[in-house]
């Protein structure tokens, strides 16, 4: 799909607004998008969103302080300017709005610490037994040099087949 706004690029952000069961939406390239930042979050509410989420926060009052006076204490960002434009001034606003913000990020993302994708069992164990036959590939040739270096050589040729077979299942990805 090709962006609605230059017709040239792929269009990789794209927008679906509803409104009285009417709906709007907008295919756009990352530049285009980029260069229309402001026009997009406005016309798409980005921040008005925003507002929504943090409109039902269940916060005490007493223990947040009242969210219209609080400010940053580093940009002077007030809360409710934050509502309004949907970004916050600086990294020092995620402190001074805590009390604010942990029930919106909980809402918003699920919890209030992020922890990261977990990897595909799939390929996570097909990782280990790579890793694990690295490791005994390895192994089997420093024994090879030691039977060598010992004179020992029908251990060094069972060595040796060890070896090859372990570099075939290597090659093959296989445990």
């Amino acid at each position: 799909m090709l962006c609605d706004e230059c017709g040239k690029n792929k269009a990789t952000v794209h927008l679906t607004e509803i409104v009285n069961d009417q709906v709007t939406k907008l295919n756009l390239c990352e530049t285009c998008a980029k260069e229309r930042g402001q026009d997009v979050e406005q016309h798409f509410g980005v921040a008005d969103l925003l507002a929504a989420l943090s409109d039902v926060e269940a916060v005490p009052q007493a223990a947040a302080g009242a969210p219209s006076k609080l400010k940053c204490h580093h940009c002077g960002l007030g809360y409710e300017d934050f509502r309004k434009i949907g970004r916050l001034g600086c990294s020092e606003c995620y402190g001074s709005f805590k009390p604010n913000l942990l029930p919106l990020l909980k809402r918003i993302h699920g919890a209030i610490q992020h922890v990261g994708k977990s990897p595909d069992p799939t390929l996570l164990k097909e990782y280990k037994t790579l890793t694990k036959l690295q490791e005994e590939l390895e192994a089997a040739k420093q024994d090879l040099q030691k039977a060598v270096k010992n004179e020992e050589f029908e251990e060094a040729a069972a060595l040796r087949d060890k070896i090859k077979f372990l570099e075939k299942k290597m090659k093959e990805g296989k445990g």
